[in-house]
């Protein structure tokens, strides 16, 4: 499994000091956020550090082999927690253990559908445009997505879907396809939405049609629906420039005042926002985006279709999940309950992450020349 053939010219440390970069300054605002946690969340980072080395050198073409079990696996871990999770706030998504630790199947479920479907597609490439291996590929997806949706995890579920055509792009997918599909699917997607928002629809739950309205009209819903997001857009407007000062103690301060709950999580954004300022804010987006963009120069040069697959779709994981966390914190997004990669608090999150770029860098010490 471990290839002796590894030249340390070809490891790409800049991917690793950007991850590092921005783990720390997740470390940093947990700790103004949720000062009890902070702990957890650096040994998490210590944790995944090590992992993602780990994972590195191994071949990833070896560790592919077990794809179906990755799939089975993963069915497992998502059909259990459904009957024997931990349940808060309408949600059962969780495993609970001693400790207060808590394992969420829906985080790792996205990289092993990626470490799946990179293999699946590679074995079947030649014929992978037709009609045959792409609803295949549709209906192996939507029995894990639909676990997810049905937790219910409707934030969750729309990352797997954009995560799924992702793959289904860096796979190699007809562009005949992809605007056939998107030529019936644009227009569904609107009449499924306007169909969801009737008072009397069962698509959505009564929380989930909340928070579009809450979105669509927040000023009727400011003290209710809308209010962490309102209340999150002044805090980061608050912080101007240069920000407040990390960990303050500012009596105008939305967080020193608790005007927003799980700021360590879904929020964490407006914390770096009030404390770090427009500059830390800047900086923030700028490493997640540096990160997705490095993995997607990972994939250009793969070796093979599959590590092509794991380096764009791990560096689409991190935009799209980055660019939905963002834009529900500057409220230019509804309220969903994602956590910004490599910054939140979140330790299942945070682990799985580290161990998809585990699986990048691989690709990376086996790049073409």
């Amino acid at each position: 499994m471990f290839n002796k053939g590894y030249r340390i010219r070809n490891y790409d440390f800049k991917l690793i000091l950007l991850i590092l970069a921005l783990s720390a300054i997740g470390v940093f605002a947990v700790g103004s956020a949720q000062p009890s946690v902070q702990q957890r969340q650096l040994l998490g980072v210590i944790a995944g550090t090590f992992l993602m080395v780990v994972i590195s050198l191994f071949d990833y073409t070896v560790l592919l082999k077990l794809y179906w079990l990755m799939y089975l696996g993963n069915l497992v871990l998502l059909l259990l927690v459904r009957y024997l999770g931990y349940e808060t706030k309408g949600a059962q998504r969780w495993f609970q253990f001693p400790g207060g630790f808590r394992f969420q199947p829906s985080e790792t479920a996205k990289i092993l559908l990626i470490l799946f479907f990179a293999q699946f597609i590679m074995k079947h490439i030649e014929k992978f445009n037709t009609f045959r291996i792409i609803a295949l590929c549709v209906f192996l997806a939507a029995v894990p997505w639909y676990l997810i949706y049905k937790q219910p995890d409707l934030s969750t579920s729309i990352v797997v879907l954009a995560l799924f055509c992702i793959i289904m792009f860096a796979g190699g997918l007809s562009f005949k396809v992809i605007f056939g599909v998107l030529a019936v699917a644009i227009p569904a997607m609107a009449l499924l939405v306007a169909l969801a928002l009737q008072p009397d629809s069962t698509v959505l739950t009564n929380n989930q049609r909340g928070r579009i309205l809450a979105f669509i009209y927040p000023d009727q819903y400011a003290t209710t629906t809308a209010y962490q997001q309102l209340n999150s857009v002044t805090a980061i407007a608050s912080g101007m420039l240069d920000g407040k000062g990390y960990k303050n103690n500012e009596i105008t301060s939305v967080k020193n005042g608790n005007f927003i709950s799980e700021a360590q999580t879904d929020f964490i954004f407006a914390v770096i926002g009030e404390e770090f300022g427009f500059k830390g804010s800047l900086a923030v987006i700028l490493l997640e985006m540096l990160i997705a963009l490095e993995c997607i120069h990972i994939a250009r040069r793969a070796r093979d279709p599959a590590g092509t697959i794991i380096a764009a779709s791990m560096g689409g994981l991190v935009g799209v999940q980055a660019f939905i966390n963002i834009g529900v914190a500057t409220f230019i997004l509804p309220t969903t309950g994602l956590t910004l990669p490599f910054v939140s608090y979140g330790l299942t999150s945070l682990m799985s992450l580290f161990i998809g770029m585990g699986f990048v860098l691989n690709v990376r010490l086996q790049a073409k020349r």
